[in-house]
């Protein structure tokens, strides 16, 4: 299973950020990655910040030919069509999306680390998560989704 998390708290062209959550599963459908399951959306404070606007976040199950960093690449650059500017770290944004997982692969290279380093920690991940995949384990660990924290 091929997961990537989506989130936004910043409008772009698409507008408000469900919205461009929405538009960026559109993009990627029509760049050949077939959309098999999406998450509820849920509303989460920004992190660091909150007084930043608060989170759209989602996951999404997701089937592609592409290889690992060929399908990170197609998220960066789907990022960017969708006004995503990298400043500082966790800084407000139009649209991030992250590969979480690629089929249990474990993968630490320079441009890419499976499963996500973080995603064991962030409900915001978490909890979406289990709305695709609620039987998911993390590949290193073997923890599931029932001892993971809620948000």
């Amino acid at each position: 299973m091929i997961l990537i998390a989506l989130g936004g708290n910043l409008p772009s062209g698409a507008g408000q950020p469900a919205d461009t959550l929405k538009r960026a599963l559109g993009e990627l459908e029509r760049q050949g990655v077939e959309i098999r399951e999406v998450s509820a959306f849920y509303e989460t404070p920004a992190w660091p910040d909150p007084a930043d606007p608060a989170f759209v976040n989602a996951v999404a199950a997701v089937k592609t030919s592409l290889q690992p960093v060929e399908l990170l690449m197609l998220l960066h650059g789907v990022e960017t069509d969708f006004g995503r500017l990298r400043s500082a770290a966790n800084a407000a944004r139009t649209l991030d999306l992250d590969l979480l997982d690629y089929d249990g692969r474990v993968i630490t290279e320079p441009q890419l680390t499976l499963p996500h380093p973080r995603m064991a920690v962030r409900s915001f991940v978490l909890v979406p998560l289990r709305d695709v995949a609620p039987g998911w384990r993390h590949p290193v660990t073997g923890q599931g989704l029932a001892a993971s924290n809620s948000a």
